[in-house]
């Protein structure tokens, strides 16, 4: 999930390559709606070995209650810290 400000507009994706689209989104070359909401904080994520269940988990959470998604962030990263330092080191 990404976000432009603790409790801010979110926005959902899937991917095979967080880092490589984390990027993308950061350097504005990603979607229209992540450029025009500047959604560049990545927030919270999972990851799956097998792509159809990351998009089964897609589908799921974009289903969601906003209230919702943001206990999901709060449970794992309460201060809403950018996580895509701590990836893209790897």
């Amino acid at each position: 999930m990404l976000t432009n400000k603790p409790f801010g507009t979110l926005y959902i994706g899937v991917t095979s390559n967080l880092r490589r689209r984390i990027h993308a989104h950061r350097t504005g070359i990603g979607g229209a709606f992540t450029c025009k909401y500047d959604l560049t904080n990545l927030v919270w994520f999972e990851t799956y070995d097998l792509i159809t269940d990351a998009i089964q988990c897609e589908k799921q959470l974009k289903a969601w209650r906003r209230a919702w998604k943001i206990a999901l962030i709060e449970k794992h990263n309460p201060d809403w810290h950018d996580l895509y330092p701590g990836i893209a080191q790897e």
